[in-house]
C-alpha cells in the first residue's frame, strides 16, 4: 500500500512538472528593425486593406466590362397548334413549329451613366490603394510604439531590480547589526519594509514587461505565448532625420504626402464623379443594340426541313426621364450632398493631420527639453546616494536618510527611463505625422 501511494504520488508530481514545461514560455529576442519588418509584411489591418484594394480593383474593372456587349448562343423553339389570328385579321386554325438556333449578341448601355461610374470607380480604387500605404504605415508606427513600450519595461525592470538589491543588502546589514545589539529594531524593519515594496515594483515591472511583450506579439502576429524580449542592451534616446526640421515645413510635407489625404482626395473625386453621372450622364442618350445571326427552320405540322440562313440587326438610341435620368432632382440633391461631405471630410482630415504633426512636434522638443533636466535630476540623486552612503559608512547616517536617497535614485532613475522612450516614441510619431518614408534612427549624442 505504501509502495502504491508513493507511485500515486509521484505520478501526480510528474503530472504536474509536464504541465509546468508544457506551458513553460519560449523567450525570443526581437529588435527594432525586425518589429518593423514583420509590421510590415504580417499586419491585420495592413492585409485587410489590401482585400479592400482587390475588392476595389475587381470593381473598377467591372465597371469597364459595362462598355461591352454580351454574347447569348443558343436555340430557340417555337410551336403552335389551334386557332391563330393573320396579318389582315383573318382566324383560322393550324399547326406549326419554328426552329432558330445561333447567337445573339445585345448590349444595352447608358452611356453617361456608365462612363462615369467607371471615372468613379477607378478613383475609388486609387483610395484604396492610398488606404493601404497608410495602413502599412500606421502598422510601422504601432510597431516602434510597442517595441518602445517593452523596451522600457525591461528598463524599468533592471532600475527596480537593482534597488531591490541594494535595499534587500542594506536590510540584511541591519539585521546582522540588530542580532550583535548595535541596531534599534525598528530601523531593521523600516529597512526591510522598503526591501519588500522594491521587491513587489520588481514583480510589477516584470508583468508590464510581459503584457508589452503580448501587445507587440499582437501587433506583429506572432504566437503571444513566445515572450519577446528586447535584443538591445539599453534604451537609450534616438534621433531621427528631419524631425529637427521647423513646424511649418513638417506640416507642409505632412499635406503633401500623407496616404490618408490621397485617399480622401480621391474618395472626394469619386464622388464629383458620381454627381456628375447624375447631372450630366442623363444628357448622354443611352444605346440599345441587337444583332443576331444563325439559322431558321420550320412549317406546319412536324415539319422541319426548310431550313436557311436568318440574320437581323436593331440600334436604338434614346433618353430617359423621371426617375434614374433627366429632371430627378432628389437623384441629384443625393449625389451633390455627398459630394460636399467628401470635400468637407478631407477638410476635416487636413487640420486633424495638421493637429497630429504639432503635437508631435511639441512633444518631441518639450521632451528633449525634459531628458536635459532629468538627466541632471538623475546625477544629483547619484551623488545624494554616494554622500549618504558615505555617512553611513563613518557610522553618522540614519536609517530614513539613506531610505529617502535610495528612493530618490530609483525615482530618478524611473522617469529618465520613462522620458526617453517617451523621447523615441514621440520621434515616431512626428516621423508618421508629417509622411516621412524613412523609419531609420540614430542614436543621440
Amino acid at each position: 500500500m505504501k509502495f502504491s501511494v508513493f507511485s500515486f504520488q509521484f505520478s501526480v508530481a510528474a503530472l504536474i512538472g509536464c504541465v509546468f514545461v508544457a506551458n513553460a514560455e519560449t523567450n525570443q529576442p526581437i529588435d527594432l528593425p525586425t518589429a518593423l519588418k514583420l509590421a510590415g509584411a504580417q499586419n491585420l489591418d495592413v492585409q485587410i486593406a489590401r482585400e479592400r484594394l482587390r475588392e476595389a480593383e475587381a470593381q473598377r474593372d467591372a465597371a469597364i466590362y459595362n462598355f461591352f456587349p454580351w454574347v447569348t448562343p443558343g436555340v430557340g423553339y417555337k410551336r403552335h397548334d389551334g386557332r391563330i389570328q393573320d396579318v389582315t385579321g383573318n382566324l383560322f386554325d393550324t399547326s406549326k413549329q419554328q426552329l432558330t438556333p445561333g447567337v445573339n449578341v445585345e448590349a444595352r448601355l447608358d452611356l453617361g451613366d456608365a462612363w462615369f461610374k467607371a471615372l468613379a470607380a477607378k478613383q475609388l480604387a486609387k483610395a484604396a490603394d492610398h488606404a493601404v500605404e497608410a495602413q502599412q504605415q500606421d502598422a510601422l508606427t504601432r510597431a516602434a510604439l510597442g517595441y518602445f513600450d517593452l523596451l522600457k519595461a525591461r528598463a524599468v525592470g533592471d532600475v527596480a531590480a537593482e534597488s531591490a538589491r541594494i535595499a534587500g543588502a542594506y536590510a540584511d546589514q541591519l539585521q546582522r547589526g540588530v542580532e550583535l545589539g548595535l541596531i534599534f529594531k525598528g530601523d531593521a524593519l523600516r529597512a526591510r519594509g522598503q526591501a519588500e515594496r522594491n521587491q513587489l515594483a520588481v514583480q510589477q515591472a516584470r508583468e508590464q514587461q510581459r503584457l508589452a511583450a503580448a501587445r507587440l506579439a499582437q501587433t506583429l502576429r506572432l504566437d503571444p505565448q513566445v515572450n519577446l524580449t528586447p535584443a538591445d542592451s539599453e534604451l537609450l534616446p534616438l534621433t531621427l532625420t528631419a524631425t529637427n526640421a521647423a513646424l511649418d515645413s513638417l506640416v507642409a510635407q505632412a499635406l503633401a504626402t500623407r496616404p490618408e489625404l490621397k485617399q480622401g482626395a480621391a474618395l472626394a473625386n469619386a464622388a464629383a464623379q458620381q454627381h456628375s453621372a447624375t447631372t450630366i450622364g442623363p444628357l448622354i442618350p443611352s444605346l440599345g443594340a441587337q444583332a443576331f445571326v444563325g439559322g431558321l427552320g420550320g412549317g406546319r405540322n412536324n415539319n422541319l426541313d426548310n431550313f436557311g440562313g436568318s440574320a437581323n440587326a436593331s440600334l436604338t438610341l434614346g433618353w430617359r426621364f423621371g426617375p434614374g435620368g433627366l429632371f430627378d432632382t432628389a437623384r441629384e440633391r443625393t449625389a451633390d450632398s455627398r459630394m460636399r461631405a467628401a470635400a468637407l471630410a478631407n477638410d476635416k482630415l487636413q487640420d486633424d493631420i495638421t493637429r497630429q504633426v504639432v503635437e508631435a512636434h511639441t512633444r518631441v522638443h518639450s521632451l528633449r527639453d525634459q531628458l536635459a533636466t532629468l538627466k541632471r535630476a538623475l546625477a544629483t540623486a547619484e551623488e545624494a546616494f554616494r554622500l549618504t552612503r558615505e555617512r553611513k559608512e563613518r557610522g553618522l547616517g540614519v536609517v530614513l536618510e539613506n531610505i529617502f536617497a535610495e528612493q530618490e535614485l530609483t525615482r530618478a532613475r524611473s522617469d529618465y527611463v520613462a522620458a526617453v522612450a517617451a523621447f523615441n516614441q514621440a520621434q515616431y510619431e512626428l516621423h508618421s505625422a508629417s509622411g516621412l518614408q524613412d523609419g531609420s534612427g540614430s542614436r543621440l549624442r
